[in-house]
């Protein structure tokens, strides 16, 4: 496998017309995004953690980054390394006394503990070359742009359902 491809992580949104969150990847130092279709709940987790919003009681990967700290790990980074019958797969590499942990994680899950830890984000470059969406022109670049303030309005409470 090559070298994995750094990530920027963007945000979230709700693809329409299905109402279905999407998490946003764009390569660091490139053109390509990743659009990984996700759940409510890990779309609120990681908008959530984008916009530093802390709950009176910690979600699901407040209580994972809170464990493995805890026990003296860290979360070293997360690649997106798979891409098999349209169902992205993760890997979450922790470190504890200088052994590396993997463990196969759903991205979102992955992507939501990266947000709250710091942790980089990669993908294969397998998955960017079969997924990966890239952006050619002016015309698209400003339509990512306009992506970009859309999300900056977003509020954690856009995710939850009603």
């Amino acid at each position: 496998m090559s070298e994995s491809v750094p990530m920027d992580l963007i945000g979230v949104r709700i693809e329409y017309p299905t109402n279905q969150p999407i998490v946003l990847l764009r390569e660091s130092h490139g053109k390509r995004f990743l659009a990984i279709w996700i759940g409510a709940m890990e779309a609120t987790a990681i908008a959530y953690a984008l916009e530093g919003v802390n709950t009176p009681r910690p979600f699901t990967h407040d209580l994972l980054r809170i464990t493995t700290e805890v026990l003296g790990g860290q979360v070293t980074r997360v690649t997106v390394t798979e891409l098999r019958d349209s169902v992205y797969y993760a890997d979450l590499v922790l470190s504890r006394d200088g052994e590396e942990i993997h463990v196969s994680s759903r991205p979102s899950d992955a992507i939501a503990l990266a947000a709250r830890t710091g942790a980089p984000v990669f993908a294969t470059p397998e998955v960017l070359d079969d997924a990966g969406i890239e952006i050619k022109d002016d015309h698209q670049e400003a339509e990512v742009e306009a992506f970009r303030e859309f999300l900056e309005d977003l509020s954690p409470e856009d995710f939850r359902s009603g």
